[in-house]
């Protein structure tokens, strides 16, 4: 029997558990990535670890999120991270430089390797044939440890494309209608892997696009082959060595395979306020917009902004839009500056924002009051944007371009085929702007810099044998991190400090949260399906840890969420019985009897469910039973009060 893609690289890298899918297996890392939102607490935790330097072959701290200077803390976050890179021995690409997951195509990136990233969308190094992997910053500060990475051995789904794209689509159209098939919920547990003549049709910078917005789906991750487009791409980036090509064998076995017939794809747009609420755009064209938003990792490479520049060229944005450019990379904004795709955009009124995240975090450019904002971004989650009731849809630039000239939602197919130049001759390579690692004997005499608002990593509590807690809150599905733990420019400055930014915990479902948080010894949240969906954020976990939430109670998890509850020592469990979920409301008091007695006995290979007695909302005493999809790993983490104790301690006993 052949293997698929993604069974031929975990295999290579495979070094713990049984390679069998579903079981836990561990790989090793080749390289990681940090972002600055999530990187100084990332640092923290290597640094608690006591481990000299890093042990992978690679690792880059990226700052492209907290790029507005509003106050100093920020730029102290900025200069820890920069001495953490020279301390520990990694690369680091100063602000200006690009967001990570475009930087990482064009400079690190190798197909064939397995990368590991605190950011949700380092799935977009698959465009290149990578492993890439999103991940909470303790377990990259884990992996650059030289630990495995372990994760339930996925279900490889197949994706067959045949055709190629119109001229008036993009990869964006193919991920958009891929959400519309599988949901947000739908890839959780499962890799995507593409196949087919349809894939040689699409450039890396589209394939980047799809796999960037797998993430969207919940997968693991998704990847495409490594043939003579990427090839191209590497030869073009001065990296032609790094070059290997990488199939699926011809008898591979998928557990799915979903057809994608690209000739057939329509454009496609993603209404308010979740990534898989897509529709085709002529249903919806018309409907009047306020702001557009090119770029951010999703979509802002040479041919996205050039494309725009082609719909634009010698006209002018509508009167009532806003139009916000965001190149994805110092490389990108030289090329668009050098091809006069920078002029032609400005002459149409556009913005030319930083080569950061910015709009797509809420960091800036954030729409009007209840304004309809078209954003090529891979998240609509309500609330991201920076404004509360923001309406606001993804898209592909040639829609966002085209509307932006209209004023309403238009189908680019109004304007004929579009003509596409080819911007390769526009590529210069100049990596001023990244920092090498330094010789080890330097390194060690590097001192971390440390400002006033970066505190130290909280420590973690270690499981009780019988636990009583509070429910705090009971939410619905499809809860995101960023519903748990806001960012935007308000909150994200304080990521490295637990203690201030734990008070916004929850503060855009609860605003009592904080408060009955801190009233209570042990807390528990009950959540619906697909509980913690959305961005990598550790600081979801981490803050809630920190203000005593010791259990979350959901129908099913998010598959990084659920890891980083773990990390942190908070206690994961699913309603066995969904109808239970109706029973247990805010403010029960919830009895955990012989809690860890129980998960120690199902790492022994006892049953993997336990008791939870309560006072129901009827007045009856109750007792239900709850499940937990947790590995002997997973319990000793949890016993140990989190992933950090748990390292510290197996380090120290070899």
């Amino acid at each position: 029997m052949g293997y698929t893609l993604a069974e031929k690289i975990l295999k290579e890298h495979h070094i713990a558990g049984d390679f069998v899918k579903g079981h836990e297996i561990g790989i090793k890392i080749d390289q990681t990535l940090t972002q600055d939102a999530t990187g100084t607490m990332v640092y923290l935790q290597f640094e608690a670890m006591e481990i000299p330097r890093v042990k992978t072959e690679l690792s880059v701290s990226y700052v492209d999120h907290n790029t507005q200077q509003l106050d100093f803390r920020n730029m102290d976050d900025h200069k820890f991270l920069q001495s953490a890179a020279a301390k520990y021995g990694l690369y680091f690409s100063r602000p200006g430089n690009g967001i990570c997951h475009q930087v990482h195509l064009e400079r690190f990136g190798i197909p064939g390797k397995t990368l590991l990233g605190s950011d949700s969308h380092t799935p977009t190094g698959g465009g290149l044939g990578m492993l890439a992997i999103g991940a909470g910053g303790l377990d990259v500060a884990v992996a650059m440890a030289g630990e495995p990475f372990y994760l339930t051995y996925p279900r490889i789904i197949g994706v067959k494309l045949t055709g190629s794209l119109p001229s008036y689509c993009n990869g964006k159209d193919v991920i958009l209608t891929l959400l519309q098939k599988e949901t947000v919920k739908g890839g959780v547990g499962k890799i995507y892997e593409y196949f087919g003549p349809g894939v040689s049709t699409l450039s890396v910078p589209q394939r980047a696009t799809i796999t960037n917005m797998g993430a969207e789906l919940g997968a693991t991750t998704s990847l495409f082959p490594s043939d003579q487009r990427t090839q191209e791409f590497l030869e073009l980036q001065g990296r032609g060595e790094s070059w290997r090509p990488l199939n699926a064998d011809p008898e591979a076995q998928y557990d799915r395979v979903v057809e994608i017939d690209l000739s057939s794809v329509e454009p496609m747009i993603a209404q308010p306020h979740m990534p898989d609420k897509v529709v085709k755009v002529s249903e919806i064209a018309g409907t009047p917009v306020d702001q557009v938003a090119i770029g951010s990792c999703t979509n802002s490479s040479i041919d996205d902004l050039g494309i725009a520049a082609e719909i634009l060229r010698g006209k002018t944005i509508a009167p009532g839009v806003s139009l916000g450019i965001s190149p994805g990379s110092k490389q990108v904004l030289n090329a668009a500056m050098g091809a006069g795709i920078i002029q032609e955009l400005v002459d149409a009124g556009a913005r030319i924002l930083e080569s950061a995240c910015g709009p797509c975090i809420g960091m800036g450019f954030a729409p009007s009051s209840g304004a309809v904002s078209l954003r090529t971004f891979n998240r609509n989650f309500k609330g991201r944007s920076g404004t509360a009731d923001a309406n606001v849809y993804l898209v592909s630039p040639e829609v966002a371009a085209v509307s932006a000239l209209r004023g309403v939602i238009t189908d680019p197919r109004e304007l004929g085929d579009l003509q596409r130049q080819d911007y390769r001759s526009y590529i210069k390579l100049n990596d001023n702007m990244i920092i090498s690692p330094l010789p080890e004997e330097e390194a060690q005499k590097t001192e971390l810099y440390r400002g006033p608002n970066i505190q130290a990593v909280p420590a973690g509590r270690t499981l009780p044998d019988s636990l009583q807690a509070q429910v705090l809150l009971k939410t619905g599905d499809n809860i995101t991190t960023d519903d748990i733990m806001p960012a935007g420019a308000k909150i994200l400055p304080l990521r490295s400090n637990i203690p201030e930014i734990s008070k916004y915990v929850f503060s855009a479902v609860d605003g009592d949260f904080y408060q009955r948080a801190m009233s209570v010894e042990n807390g528990l949240i009950v959540g619906g399906e697909n509980y913690g969906q959305g961005s990598s954020r550790e600081h979801a976990a981490i803050a809630p840890m920190y203000l005593g939430v010791r259990v979350v109670c959901a129908k099913s998890f998010a598959r990084i969420h659920k890891a980083n509850l773990v990390n942190f020592g908070i206690l994961p469990l699913f309603f066995i019985t969904p109808e239970d979920y109706e029973l247990l409301d805010q403010g029960a008091e919830v009895e955990f009897p012989g809690l860890r007695s129980t998960l120690e006995a199902a790492a022994a290979g006892g049953p993997r469910e336990l008791e939870a007695r309560f006072t129901a909302g009827d007045g009856q005493r109750r007792t239900i039973r709850l499940g937990f999809e947790l590995d002997g790993r997973d319990i000793e983490i949890l016993i140990a009060g989190g992933k950090l104790a748990h390292t510290k301690a197996r380090a120290g006993s070899n």
